[in-house]
């Protein structure tokens, strides 16, 4: 019996970057994958760093963590949505990793003597990690790779050249190549521009590379007569013009595409078989997020505000409890060192729930750990992730145990009260990459908790990225003063959830929910967060209906 031949595609990005690449080829997947096929998906970054581990959230975003301990780009995140499948270390690829391996193997001798080069041995490198994800998981039928960055760019030249190398090895039928290209409105010409898509496909074709799909980002539908132009000078037929217009949110993208017909194009060019399916499910989910009937307020205390990427799985994590609580997530996004400059009162009197997301670093704590109090305080929802539940134990040693310098080691080195600890194994550490507690750990939850009912098990499993931990020796104190841990790791006897009782809705957990939320499941503790933050609006309206009556009969 001959070995089924696996058909790849191959998304590249021209014109600008940020055109969503990342969400085109997700989408993608999640029609092939709703037809039927087993499809891998993977994302080749141009950089030179091994990882985003190290990279400043500024410059990146969000580092998105598999359950394997990977530190990868956020597009993982998106496909793992979209796919509602767990990737691995083989499905996000860097330069410095490729560079890395070809080195070592010159090193060792490997290439017998031979001058190493781009073309073949980097080109080769590329193409077998290429090759390598169809064989995971048993044999697939699509791989789809989108290409990071936008063509034109020198780093992107290797990753370009290896797939135009197999668009020749397996030739037209067994290998399609989209292209992601913006056509902008011009306000002031009142109509869309070609001529960006047109020097970007030609710059792809200069490199050997011929576009069968034109994807086109832009505010608003494309006509037939664009179309038309389109195909003409980037050779391809108008029907292969596919229009990406802007949406509400990303949600909508596979619906949109395929009402143009895009995933019937690709089942066509790679001659593949139809398979009925529906998107039935999908819409309405769509239609949930759209259309909610409530809406609460969060606020988000954080350092990295002015870029929402770094939060980008905690933003979609919203989206997926909103649609299953039929509300809508205002996101309020607030710089903890506003807070210490002002306090919390100026940001937080007005929201239904207060998160502190992850992160690193001295500057803005201050700030967190008085939301924490003020949530508290005020008994508004609170939720902490990672850094935000260290800022939740630092917060409740200092207001109830009496330990006024209780802090994380950290920030600060002369607290006498160290209630945050670097992790044992990490004080041997000395290169930063890839070296923290990574990936998914286990954790054992005590039962009529609020993280037991939000789960609905005792035993879950959780993505970690930290160094520091919630230091054990503190438990006793803590535990006396209200202070209740209802998750641990069974294996390190670790700290994992923490909650306060005397509150309507306070948790905080060491790993990264976020990470692991979906459109068709919204996380747990993300679901029960909003629907506490709903009822607390509730109850805030309800109390001021209330007291409207008598402060107008005091007034009479």
């Amino acid at each position: 019996m001959s070995k089924k031949q696996v058909k790849y595609i191959f998304v590249t990005g021209g014109v600008v970057s940020s055109l969503g690449k990342g969400v085109a080829s997700a989408s993608i997947a999640f029609l092939l994958k709703r037809h039927g096929l087993k499809v891998n998906i993977q994302k080749f970054d141009p950089y030179i760093n091994v990882d985003p581990g190290t990279m400043n959230p500024f410059q990146h975003g969000e580092v998105f963590v598999l359950e394997d301990g990977s530190e990868t780009d956020l597009d993982l995140g998106h496909y793992e949505r979209f796919l509602d499948e767990n990737l691995t270390k083989d499905n996000n690829i860097t330069t410095g990793q490729i560079y890395s391996t070809v080195i070592n193997r010159e090193r060792k001798g490997d290439y017998l003597g031979a001058t190493v080069q781009v073309v073949p041995h980097i080109t080769n490198e590329i193409k077998d990690r290429i090759k390598k994800i169809g064989k995971i998981n048993g044999e697939v039928d699509v791989i789809i790779c989108e290409i990071g960055g936008t063509v034109g760019d020198i780093e992107s030249l290797p990753f370009l050249e290896a797939i135009r190398q197999i668009g020749l090895e397996y030739g037209h039928e067994n290998v399609l190549f989209i292209h992601l290209t913006l056509v902008p409105f011009i306000d002031s010409a009142g109509e869309v521009k070609t001529k960006p898509t047109q020097h970007s496909v030609k710059e792809l074709r200069e490199i050997g590379i011929q576009a069968d799909i034109i994807l086109c980002r832009t505010p608003r539908p494309l006509s037939r007569e664009i179309k038309e132009k389109i195909g003409l000078f980037c050779n391809v037929s108008p029907k292969n013009v596919i229009t990406a217009v802007d949406v509400e949110t990303i949600y909508e993208i596979p619906l949109l595409i395929h009402e143009e017909g895009l995933d019937q194009l690709v089942l066509e060019h790679l001659k593949i078989g139809k398979n009925n399916f529906q998107l039935r499910d999908w819409k309405e989910i769509v239609q949930r997020i759209k259309s909610p009937l409530h809406q609460v307020n969060i606020g988000i205390c954080g350092k990295y505000t002015n870029l929402k990427d770094a939060y980008k799985s905690i933003i979609e994590a919203f989206v997926h409890a909103g649609a299953e609580n039929d509300t809508k997530v205002e996101l309020h996004w607030i710089s903890s060192e506003e807070i210490e400059k002002d306090g919390p009162q100026k940001y937080l009197a007005e929201m239904d729930g207060v998160l502190i997301p992850g992160g690193f670093g001295e500057r803005g704590i201050e700030g967190k750990i008085s939301a924490v109090q003020y949530a508290i305080e005020k008994k508004i929802p609170f939720f902490g992730i990672c850094l935000g539940m260290q800022c939740a134990t630092i917060a409740f040693a200092r207001k109830f145990c009496d330990l006024r310098d209780a802090n994380s080691a950290e920030f600060s080195t002369s607290s006498t009260n160290p209630v945050i600890d670097l992790m044992e194994e990490q004080k041997k550490i000395t290169l930063k990459g890839a070296s923290m507690r990574l990936g998914a750990y286990t954790c054992v939850l005590e039962k009529n908790s609020l993280a037991h009912k939000a789960y609905g098990q005792e035993k879950i499993s959780e993505r970690h990225r930290h160094r520091y931990e919630f230091n054990n020796k503190y438990k006793d104190v803590l535990t006396k003063a209200g202070f209740k841990i209802t998750g641990v790791n069974p294996d390190t006897n670790l700290v994992e959830i923490i909650e306060y009782p005397n509150h309507p809705w306070f948790v905080g957990v060491q790993f990264h929910p976020e990470l692991k939320s979906k459109p068709t499941k919204a996380h747990p503790l993300f679901r029960e967060f909003v629907k506490a933050a709903l009822q607390h609006k509730n109850l805030k309206l309800d109390s001021q209906l209330i007291s409207e009556p008598e402060k107008v009969a005091a007034k009479k």
